[in-house]
C-alpha cells in the first residue's frame, strides 16, 4: 500500500515507526506516511538485510500435511516446495492465517450477531443513512427478463443483528500515475463484457440526472496522492473497486481456489476501469478523465505493473485467550497486558448487494464507527493454551468481526507483529509456552524499543 490508514499518529510507535521514518529519510522528510509502493519494498528489504533474517519466499504450508504437532504443540511446519520447519515457537502474520487454522486452534470468519458479544454494530446492518458507501439514488438490480443483474447477490440480506458466514469486500490497491511517460495502459480483461457492468452504467444515469452534471470519477475511486504523480487507488463509493459479495469462500478456501478468486478480482478491477475510459454509457466527460489514468511503469515490474497481492481486508480470526469486540475499542480501552494501542474507524466495507423488496440495488455492511484510542492486549494474540501453546498470531487475531475493523490496519498489524516476535523470543525461555510470557516483562521491553503503551 502507498497511502496509510493511521488513525491517531502518535499511538503508533516501535520499530513500525521506525519504518515509516526510513522511507521518510528516503525522500528527505522526517517520516513519510503516503510513499511509492518500491521504496517501501527497498526499506523492508533493507531491515532484513540488517536483521540477517533469511526470507523463503514462495512458500506455501503444505496443505495436506503442512503441520506437525505432538499434543498441544506445533512441532514442525512442511511447505509446499518440501523444506521442513522445526522451532520452539511459530508466529503466524498472515492474511489468511493458514497455518493458525491448520494447527487444531479455534478460528471463526463472517459476522458474529448483536447478542454474541453485546455489539450494537454487530451482525446484518440496518441503517445507512450516513454511509458514503450506500445508493442514495434509486438503482433497479434487474435486467432483462426480470433476472438479477451482474455483481448482484442473490438470496435474502438477512435480519437485522443476525450472523452470517459472509466477508467484507477485497480489492486490489493499484498505482496510478498520469504522467503519461510513466505510464502502462491498464489491461483489458480477456473475458471482458460490458453487461457486467450495466448497473454501475444505471447508477452513472441516476446520479447525473440527480446532480444535475456528469459525476466526477473521484466519485466511483478513492485518489490517494503518493510521490512523484503517483497515487494509491482504493474503493469509494457504491460501486466502485470493491468487488462486493465474491469473497465469501475465500478464508477457507484451497489454493487452487483463492487463485481463482485472486483471477476474478483482477479482472473485475480492470473491466471496471476499462468500462468507465470506453464505455458508449460512459458520459464524455467521464471517459476523459479515466483516460488520464495508467499503471505505472516503474512499480510492480515483476507482475507486469499490477500488484501481486489481493487486499485481504479480513479472513480468518482466531477465537483464543481474549476476544476483542467494539466495547474493546468504545468503553474498555486499558488492559492489564497492553502491547501497543490502536485508534482508527471500527472500519468494515460492504459485504453484500443484495435486491430490495421495490426492485433497487443497496449495498449492505458498511460500517464506520469512531474510537477511543485503546490499548491491545497480549492475550489477542494468544490461543487457548489447551489447544496450541507454542503459536502467537499476529494478523488473523482474535477478535470479533467489528472488533477486527479497527486492528485491521497495516501500521496495527506491525504493532502486532513486533509484540509477537519479542514474545516468541521471551517464551523460549518458559519451554515454549507463550502463554506463560509475563506481560509485564514484555510491555517494558517494547516500550524500551519505542512502543506506545498510552
Amino acid at each position: 500500500l502507498g497511502h496509510t490508514d493511521t488513525g491517531r499518529k502518535e499511538t503508533i510507535g516501535g520499530i513500525c515507526r521506525e519504518f515509516f521514518k526510513r522511507v521518510g529519510k528516503h525522500y528527505g522528510k522526517p517520516i513519510a506516511w503516503d510513499f511509492e509502493p518500491h521504496v517501501a519494498s527497498e526499506v523492508f528489504a533493507e531491515m532484513v538485510r540488517e536483521a540477517k533474517v533469511n526470507v523463503f519466499y514462495n512458500s506455501l504450508l503444505h496443505e495436506q500435511s503442512g503441520v506437525k504437532k505432538n499434543g498441544n504443540r506445533i512441532a514442525s511446519i512442511e511447505t509446499k516446495s518440501g523444506n521442513l520447519f522445526s522451532a520452539s515457537v511459530f508466529i503466524d502474520a498472515t492474511y489468511e492465517g493458514d497455518l493458525m487454522g491448520k494447527s487444531e486452534v479455534m478460528f471463526t470468519w463472517g459476522r458474529e450477531g448483536r447478542d454474541k458479544y453485546g455489539e450494537s454494530f454487530a451482525g446484518v446492518r440496518e441503517g445507512h443513512e450516513y454511509s458514503g458507501h450506500w445508493f442514495k439514488v434509486p438503482v433497479s438490480a434487474y435486467g432483462r427478463h426480470h433476472r438479477l443483474l451482474p455483481n448482484m447477490n442473490h438470496g435474502p440480506r438477512g435480519e437485522a443483528g443476525a450472523r452470517d458466514k459472509k466477508v467484507q469486500a477485497y480489492c486490489f490497491r493499484l498505482c496510478l500515475t498520469k504522467v503519461k511517460e510513466n505510464q502502462v495502459p491498464i489491461p483489458k480483461p480477456l473475458n471482458y463484457d460490458a453487461y457486467d457492468y450495466e448497473l454501475l452504467a444505471r447508477l452513472i444515469e441516476a446520479l447525473t440526472k440527480k446532480q444535475g452534471s456528469v459525476p466526477r470519477l473521484e466519485q466511483f475511486i478513492s485518489i490517494s496522492p503518493l510521490p512523484h504523480g503517483k497515487t494509491d487507488i482504493n474503493n469509494n463509493g457504491v460501486f466502485s473497486t470493491d468487488y462486493v459479495g465474491k469473497n465469501w469462500n475465500y478464508p477457507t478456501a484451497n489454493y487452487q481456489r483463492r487463485c481463482q478468486l485472486w483471477r476474478e478480482h483482477a479482472d473485475y478491477t480492470a473491466g471496471f476501469f476499462h468500462f468507465l475510459a470506453h464505455d458508449r454509457h460512459v458520459p464524455k466527460d467521464l471517459k476523459e478523465e479515466t483516460r488520464q489514468w495508467g499503471l505505472a511503469r516503474d512499480e510492480f515490474d515483476y507482475t507486469n505493473y499490477w500488484p501481486p497481492q489481493l487486499y485481504v481486508r479480513e479472513s480468518r480470526r482466531m477465537v483464543g485467550e481474549y476476544v476483542m469486540t467494539q466495547h474493546d475499542a468504545e468503553t474498555d480501552v486499558t488492559k492489564p497486558d497492553p502491547i501497543g494501542m490502536g485508534s482508527y474507524n471500527i472500519d468494515s466495507h460492504n459485504v453484500q448487494r443484495y435486491a430490495k423488496a421495490d426492485g433497487d440495488a443497496q449495498n449492505e455492511g458498511d460500517t464506520e464507527v469512531p474510537t477511543i484510542p485503546y490499548q491491545i492486549p497480549y492475550r489477542a494474540l494468544l490461543p487457548r493454551r489447551a489447544q496450541c501453546s507454542n503459536l502467537l498470531v499476529s494478523v488473523c487475531v482474535s477478535a470479533s468481526h467489528i472488533g477486527y475493523g479497527t486492528l485491521r490496519l497495516e501500521p496495527v498489524y506491525m504493532i502486532m507483529g513486533q509484540a509477537a516476535g519479542v514474545a516468541a523470543a521471551m517464551a523460549v525461555d518458559h519451554k515454549g509456552i507463550v502463554q506463560d510470557v509475563d506481560s509485564t516483562s514484555l510491555m517494558q521491553t517494547l516500550k524500551k524499543q519505542g512502543a506506545v503503551m498510552e
